[in-house]
């Protein structure tokens, strides 16, 4: 018989929509604790669709019948219309075509390439933060998207990208995810949306963007091969031999920028402010740093023997994973055990619910970086630690963000120290990406006593108070 999963009325489902607006995490977490790890909810209270937090349908549903559950229409329909067809909104073998090709960009032999690029940029970044970082405490979250953006883009474009061009960018894919959101949870207002202008408004944005990445992807046919990861989209042959056409290099590049846009930024703000709050921790990352890495930049081959390091980001991202949730939509008839999902539901694979799920994590809610050591790897409950996905569809870049949050973390903790404003809610607004609601203000010191990235202090130990414990609002 098949099992009979609790719904959430279309009535209350519709009542909920702003606060779904507004953090849908909230929302889910209270019907997943109050109806158990899966349930059937009204998205705006119109699309039906099932919550998911049991490791076994989350498997089921992103690996083992794969097949048979595409991006929903959040991603096909709504990003398509911005980004184009590309790696992100498509399926089938169009996708897997693609996917092969893009891969070899994040091998192990790219990585090691790109780790050039990645610390040009960031020493970059470094010199411009510095100067910011003197008016006196700053939300850190800005800064840190802006500096790994920036090293997103450098890393796909080289090193001739302009700052003004990479702001345009930046602001545009900012702006219009969160426009996705609203489409996407406010269905009822999408006729608004285009009566009103806002529509044609996104859609003059995105224009604009892509007639700057166009301009770089024809000026690199013209030139010599770069070490980038155009040149990979540029190099990359279909089994005909025919090369990708400048408009789908366009889609591809757009597309890996927004899924690197704020990825890295969000998991190293968080990090960062659980670091503060636990100084015995942060002092065991920076011995560790000091062992693997000396004075030096971190490469690739240096991001396996970080081993502590790497257990403190994986519970960061448990605690506050980048995508808190994964959509996808059931081509056919399907089952998994006694639940049944009937063709054409979207699934939504609520991430942070299982993250935070107390039947498969020790006081979940607690900081921990000990869960990762590689010894209890085996007792983990499969898919029940989701930051990059999982399947078949598991984000392509995942490497190269490990690397990445590493890379910057080795030289900001090496470089200051991070102190948090006294007073300050921290709390979690879920858009397509976890981001800090209110951001994370902080006041940085410059660790002049230690041999790396030595300099003048933006502020003497006097003139630092303790910060006070911060509001977490979960």
């Amino acid at each position: 018989m098949p099992t009979s999963i609790p719904v959430v009325s279309r009535f209350r489902s519709f009542a909920d929509s702003r606060a779904m607006v507004a953090n849908p995490v909230q929302v889910l977490s209270k019907y997943t604790e109050l109806f158990g790890d899966t349930f059937r909810f009204y998205l705006g209270g119109i699309k039906k669709a099932i919550v998911t937090t049991n490791p076994s349908v989350i498997q089921h549903v992103l690996k083992t019948n794969a097949e048979n559950y595409q991006k929903s229409e959040i991603q096909v329909k709504r990003m398509g219309h911005f980004l184009g067809k590309g790696l992100l909104t498509t399926h089938g073998e169009a996708w897997r075509t693609q996917r092969r090709l893009i891969q070899k960009g994040f091998d192990r032999k790219q990585l090691e390439a790109l780790s050039a690029i990645m610390q040009d940029s960031l020493a970059e970044s470094l010199r411009d933060f510095d100067r910011e970082i003197l008016v006196g405490p700053v939300d850190i979250y800005p800064h840190l998207m802006k500096m790994t953006f920036a090293m997103v883009a450098r890393s796909l474009f080289g090193a001739k990208l302009k700052d003004e061009d990479i702001d345009v960018v930046s602001h545009t894919i900012c702006t219009v995810q969160e426009f996705i959101v609203r489409q996407t949870l406010q269905p009822y207002l999408n006729p608004w949306f285009e009566a009103s202008g806002e529509l044609r408004r996104h859609e003059e944005m995105r224009t604009r963007a892509d007639g700057i990445l166009m301009e770089y992807i024809k000026a690199r046919r013209q030139q010599a091969p770069g070490h980038d990861l155009l040149q990979t989209l540029m190099d990359a042959r279909y089994s005909d031999g025919e090369g990708m056409s400048d408009e789908l290099v366009l889609s591809e590049s757009m597309q890996l920028l927004v899924a690197g846009h704020e990825t890295s930024s969000n998991g190293l703000s968080w990090l960062l402010y659980l670091l503060s709050s636990h100084p015995d921790c942060l002092e065991r990352v920076r011995q560790e740093f000091d062992s693997v890495l000396g004075d030096g930049p971190l490469s690739f081959s240096d991001v396996s023997k970080l081993e502590f390091t790497t257990q403190v980001i994986q519970e960061g991202l448990r605690l506050y994973p980048p995508f808190w949730m994964i959509d996808r939509m059931a081509v056919a008839d399907d089952h998994v055990g006694d639940i049944v999902i009937p063709k054409g539901s979207t699934v939504i694979v609520f991430v942070y619910g299982a993250h935070h799920a107390p039947r498969y994590w020790e006081s979940p809610e607690e900081f921990d970086p000990e869960r990762f050591i590689k010894a209890n790897e085996k007792l983990r409950t499969p898919f029940t630690h989701l930051p990059f996905g999982g399947g078949p569809r598991g984000c392509i870049g995942g490497n190269y963000a490990m690397l990445q949050m590493l890379m910057i973390l080795s030289d900001l903790l090496r470089r200051y120290d991070f102190q948090l404003t006294p007073g300050q809610t921290i709390e979690e607004q879920p858009m397509v990406i976890l981001r800090p609601k209110h951001g994370i203000r902080m006041t940085l010191v410059t660790r002049v006593s230690e041999g790396h990235g030595a300099g003048r202090s933006s502020a003497s130990e006097d003139e630092v108070r303790r910060p006070t414990e911060p509001t977490l609002s979960q």
